[in-house]
């Protein structure tokens, strides 16, 4: 009896320390403590069932020729936006860029104000993109290239991209940029989450950019804004592991990107439940892929789901062609594979519109 006790002791000593060692190895993954999941479930309960889509106007090829003061466009912006609110969406994620901060910062936040009270006036929120590891590794200010014919986003660049290996300047000043922006809106409660990170590691980079992914998350956790913070995963190889084990402990919302049919889209909404935390889908539907309105938008509604689509408005960024597929002549392809409207606002597929509708309660 008495051994049998020391036994007992034994295990529970054992499986006590195994269990510090656990926790310890997934808060070691934490750069600062995160939102509760009671914290973030009440975020999500305090709002409606977010839809809409990524949005660049059509007038812009890239971040910078939108946010730079001689392109930025309000008035496509806000005509755009009205097509948005008129099929019932809520919600839009935006990227940035820090070069058009840099040169530029207090005329850069109005521009932001300016583009959140248009937002605002259709009803529509907004996530906020800061890195961005996707497309052209360089770039400069001033006027942007035009879209090659044909090309899926071939003007678009990444932020900071190859800058930041080259230059020893480049991180404190990221530093400077995220801060400044988030103090300036950190109770802004048009803004509904800042995605801090898009796709880290794309573009050959890997685990090289696990290093300025956690300082986004410690600069951003030093301000402490209202809205909640997040980076989505985005690509499930094991080459991504050790970003995704990140991005998942330190995210207060989870986010994700998923343009495979809604077998595949509805194992990864179960998988990713599993972490306790609300869930919005930040880039979806490729209709030559399988991920379109009609199978996605009924999963991510039935599972309360926010439902962000790559793509509003055809134009400058060319998302209409499918990845890697390119059509020299610039002839429009025969299935759009993103965007929802052309440029005079009519959409691509009227009975997509009918179906968004029906989904979104504007019919």
């Amino acid at each position: 009896m008495k051994m049998r006790s020391i036994l007992m002791l034994f295990v529970l000593a054992y499986t006590f320390l195994m269990s510090g060692r656990i926790c310890s190895q997934t808060s070691s993954l934490q750069v600062a403590p995160r939102w509760s999941k009671e914290k973030a479930k009440e975020w999500q309960d305090n709002l409606p069932w977010l839809r809409g889509a990524d949005f660049i106007p059509s007038t812009a090829v890239n971040q910078l020729e939108m946010w730079q003061k001689e392109t930025f466009d309000p008035e496509t912006i806000d005509r755009e936006l009205g097509w948005a609110e008129d099929i019932g969406f809520n919600c839009v994620r935006v990227y940035l860029h820090h070069v058009a901060w840099e040169f530029d910062k207090k005329g850069f936040v109005e521009r932001m104000n300016k583009y959140l009270d248009i937002a605002h006036k259709h009803g529509i929120y907004t996530i906020f993109v800061f890195m961005d590891d996707c497309w052209n590794p360089t770039y400069k200010r001033g006027k942007q290239p035009e879209p090659k014919p044909g090309v899926h986003n071939s003007g678009w660049i990444r932020d900071p991209g190859d800058l930041l290996f080259v230059d020893p300047e480049t991180r404190p000043l990221l530093k400077e940029y995220v801060q400044d922006i988030i103090r300036a809106f950190k109770d802004d409660k048009r803004i509904v989450l800042w995605d801090l990170y898009n796709e880290p590691g794309n573009s050959g980079y890997r685990e090289k950019s696990l290093p300025l992914l956690r300082d986004v998350f410690i600069w951003a956790r030093e301000v402490n804004p209202s809205q909640p913070l997040t980076a989505g995963i985005w690509s499930r190889t094991p080459a991504f592991k050790k970003l995704n084990e990140f991005q998942l402990a330190n995210s207060d919302i989870i986010t994700y990107h998923n343009y495979s049919d809604e077998k595949d889209h509805q194992n990864e909404i179960t998988e990713l439940k599993k972490q306790g935390r609300p869930l919005v889908c930040t880039e979806y539907m490729a209709r030559t892929r399988n991920s379109r309105f009609e199978n996605i938008m009924p999963l991510l509604k039935k599972e309360h789901v926010g439902a962000i689509n790559w793509g509003l408005v055809s134009g400058k960024t060319n998302t209409i062609y499918e990845w890697g597929h390119k059509v020299p002549d610039g002839s429009g392809p025969k299935v759009w594979f993103h965007d929802i409207f052309r440029k005079d606002g009519t959409p691509y597929d009227p009975k997509e519109i009918e179906l968004i509708k029906e989904f979104t309660g504007k019919k």
